[in-house]
């Protein structure tokens, strides 16, 4: 009986090991927003209060991507469109 109560308590323990090693780490980037790997190697950031920014295949690009969406929102973004979503002629 004690080996079977020693088992158990060792397949817990290890189960609690496991589970705190598989936590997702998410690094502070200056202070303002947070960037954690996902499943399969693609890079999620997020604002402070857990609110998902965007998601990148490395974690160089998802720094200077949200960092460039940040600062374009703290400026304000360029209303002027480029393009023109319209088909002209007969279809």
């Amino acid at each position: 009986m004690t080996t079977e109560t020693t088992t158990q308590e060792n397949s817990k323990e290890l189960g609690q090991l496991e589970s705190e090693n598989s936590k997702p780490q998410k690094d502070l980037i200056d202070d303002c927003f947070y960037v954690e790997q996902k499943r399969w190697g693609t890079w999620q950031s997020y604002y402070e209060n857990g609110e998902g920014i965007m998601t990148s295949l490395s974690k160089e690009n998802c720094i200077a991507a949200t960092r460039f969406y940040i600062k374009g929102k703290q400026e304000g973004f360029d209303s002027s469109r480029t393009y023109d979503g319209t088909v002209g002629g007969k279809l």
